[in-house]
């Protein structure tokens, strides 16, 4: 059934400031990320503060922290191996400020923001095509913002789906995935994260 939907056009540097610094920066209940690549992004400092004056950027992991402290549940849904500099972030937080898990078939760009805003697009959670990057190094991207009930639903529910492992079954590339998301009991995302942690620590040791 054809529908009439409200949308607002994000292209190249409104990525940034609609979504990631407004959007993403006040979420207060959940923050659904899909993306086929990860890597370490990099964000203003607060408004106000010293390291706003100075130009000085930080780790979108900060924000991370910043909302997991608030209680803000953080999924995060990928395809690749995060870059090493996300690697080296995550390892240095004692507790992960966001469960991972990574699907090979998985190449949507969305993000759901506390189950009323919804970004559909082109851009990877990458620093060209979400961080604060100059207007000659960010990437062209292209996507949708919009608070529609009816794509929230069949989004949120994609990402459940694949998250939850429901789309395991049907996948004809299982035999090839190293961790099918069926595949894990109670506990799962809490194992998961704790695996990814001593993955990136490792890794994190290895880099210094």
């Amino acid at each position: 059934m054809k529908r009439q939907v409200e949308v607002t056009l994000l292209r190249d540097q409104a990525h940034y400031d609609e979504l990631v610094a407004g959007a993403i920066a006040g979420a207060k209940v959940s923050l659904w990320i899909a993306t086929a690549n990860v890597k370490e992004l990099r964000v203003e400092a607060p408004i106000g503060s010293r390291a706003r004056a100075q130009g000085r950027y930080r780790s979108i992991m900060e924000v991370f922290e910043e909302l997991s402290a608030r209680k803000v549940e953080i999924r995060m849904l990928h395809a690749g191996v995060p870059s090493r500099a996300f690697r080296a972030e995550l390892a240095r937080r004692r507790r992960p400020p966001l469960a991972m898990q990574q699907c090979p078939r998985v190449h949507l760009k969305m993000v759901a923001v506390d189950g009323r805003l919804l970004y559909l697009g082109s851009a990877n959670f990458t620093g060209a095509g979400l961080g604060a990057k100059g207007a000659g190094r960010r990437n062209f991207e292209a996507g949708i913002l919009t608070d529609d009930d009816v794509l929230l639903d069949e989004m949120q529910g994609t990402f459940d789906a694949i998250w939850s492992g429901r789309e395991c079954a049907g996948c004809r590339l299982r035999a090839a995935c190293p961790a099918p998301l069926d595949g894990l009991g109670a506990g799962a995302e809490a194992a998961a994260a704790k695996r990814a942690v001593n993955r990136a620590e490792s890794r994190g040791r290895r880099l210094r």
